[in-house]
């Protein structure tokens, strides 16, 4: 038997994050609402292309054919769009084959308020005020930012990499670090807390229960040698030594572990993302965003100190 919703973890997604809409946010720009509908209606059977978030959603749905007893992940659509003009993304859905059933047509109105109600973990969209909306309100929301990405669809791992600070851990640390612009003390008073664990940032919920799907990974492995992890969970964040132990005791204290973890001591975290090559990166510093190549799917959390 499935999993109820409140026992899933579900991510919430725009259509502006799952598919690229930059055609048809154009004429609604330029020409209007009426235009955009007429646009829509006219197009209704025309595919749109993959957006930022359509690979990372398209392996996430596809835990469920691992475990199809439990079915224990769900995305939910949350949209802009009135259910008539938001025909066409549900085609395009369909037409991908992603098992995507729920769905919330606001028609203009910002869905973010929404959240609680789906049971959603984590609110992707490309809408900044959206997403600033969502963040401001306790809920957890990212930024999927422009990318050029092309997916190795034979490679069927999932991989999911975090920043730390402000992502799966509250912004303390940064609060220290902020004020004074002083490692020293950022590190004095990382080492004064290292008993102490840090309190949930805003994608705590998700990570934990990406750990949980680990656990089920890790059982299926025990029952079956044969069997091929298809989850993988990293953490990229620009501490080093001394202060990696608190993140170290955190983790534990919450029962989880990722498969990797990178303490980069302040560099650049796209040689590492580079090779790692997660179908998603969060951070809330929107500085450590960045690719040369431009080809990995990065989402912007705006939250906490990094972000005033």
């Amino acid at each position: 038997m499935a999993y109820p919703i409140e026992r899933k973890l579900v991510i919430g997604v725009a259509s502006s994050a799952l598919f690229d809409l930059s055609d048809s946010d154009q004429i609604y720009v330029e020409k209007g609402e009426n235009e955009y509908k007429k646009y829509q209606l006219e197009n209704i059977d025309k595919t749109l292309e993959k957006g930022v978030a359509f690979h990372f959603i398209r392996r996430f749905l596809n835990i469920n054919t691992h475990f199809s007893d439990r079915s224990p992940v769900e995305v939910v659509l949350l949209s802009r769009n009135s259910s008539q003009t938001g025909l066409r993304v549900f085609r395009s859905i369909q037409k991908y084959g992603l098992d995507i059933t729920r769905a919330a047509f606001l028609t203009g109105t910002s869905p973010y308020a929404y959240i609680p109600a789906f049971n959603i973990s984590l609110f992707l969209s490309a809408n900044q005020q959206d997403v600033q909306n969502a963040v401001d309100s306790d809920y957890p929301a990212g930024l999927v930012l422009p990318s050029q990405i092309v997916d190795d669809e034979i490679d069927t791992e999932l991989r999911v990499a975090f920043d730390f600070d402000g992502v799966i851990a509250d912004d303390e640390s940064e609060c220290v670090f902020k004020k004074n612009n002083d490692l020293n003390e950022f590190h004095a008073h990382e080492k004064e807390k290292v008993s102490i664990p840090h309190k949930p940032g805003p994608l705590a919920d998700l990570f934990k229960k990406l750990s949980f799907m680990q656990k089920l990974e890790k059982k299926e492995q025990k029952n079956d040698q044969n069997y091929k992890r298809i989850l993988r969970i990293a953490i990229v964040t620009a501490r080093n030594s001394p202060s990696h132990e608190r993140v170290v005791t955190t983790l534990e204290k919450w029962g989880v572990s990722p498969d990797e973890i990178f303490f980069l001591g302040g560099m650049e975290k796209h040689r590492v993302l580079s090779v790692l090559k997660p179908h998603i990166y969060f951070d809330d510093q929107i500085s450590h965003l960045t690719s040369p190549a431009r080809n990995i799917p990065m989402v912007h959390v705006p939250f906490g100190i990094a972000n005033k």
